[in-house]
């Protein structure tokens, strides 16, 4: 501490200087997050886009404000490409969603794209011989070669 200090309020003002927070690290570190935020195809992407639009909230709160069509576009181009199908048919659109609008319209895409995984998921078949198939080939790649 520095010898000027005389009292206790001046002590604490000086030890906040020292340990408070930088906000330009808070900054980086909070856009650097929502810039490689990927919605993985695991949980729901209502929780994915919450999760974006709660640290957009904490840089406005840091007097960063990213305009809501920002954000809605930069959910959009981290989607996965499952739903680049949803993507073109937003970009087709004249309109452009608010942030609530778009989290329904991903969340009935989701439930589509589900639907579809599981109606897929009843047409796969095997083959009976399939499994015979492979055992004879390994079989005949472990012989030994004759020479002639």
């Amino acid at each position: 501490m520095s010898s000027d200090i005389a009292t206790a309020k001046a002590f604490l003002q000086d030890l906040e200087k020292r340990f408070a927070k930088s906000e330009k690290s808070e900054i980086d570190t909070l856009l650097a997050s929502l810039v490689s935020m990927r919605y993985r195809d695991k949980g729901n992407i209502r929780e994915y886009i919450t999760k974006m639009s709660h640290l957009a909230s904490r840089l406005k709160a840091l007097k960063l404000d990213l305009f809501e069509d920002l954000l809605v576009h930069l959910v959009l181009i981290f989607l996965p490409p499952q739903f680049n199908q949803f993507k073109v048919s937003y970009n087709c659109q004249k309109d452009t969603w608010p942030l609530n609008e778009l989290i329904s319209h991903c969340v009935q895409e989701e439930e589509r794209l589900k639907q579809n995984k599981t109606e897929s998921a009843y047409y796969a078949s095997t083959s009976k011989d399939k499994g015979k198939k492979r055992k004879d080939k390994e079989a005949a790649d472990t012989l030994p070669l004759k020479k002639q």
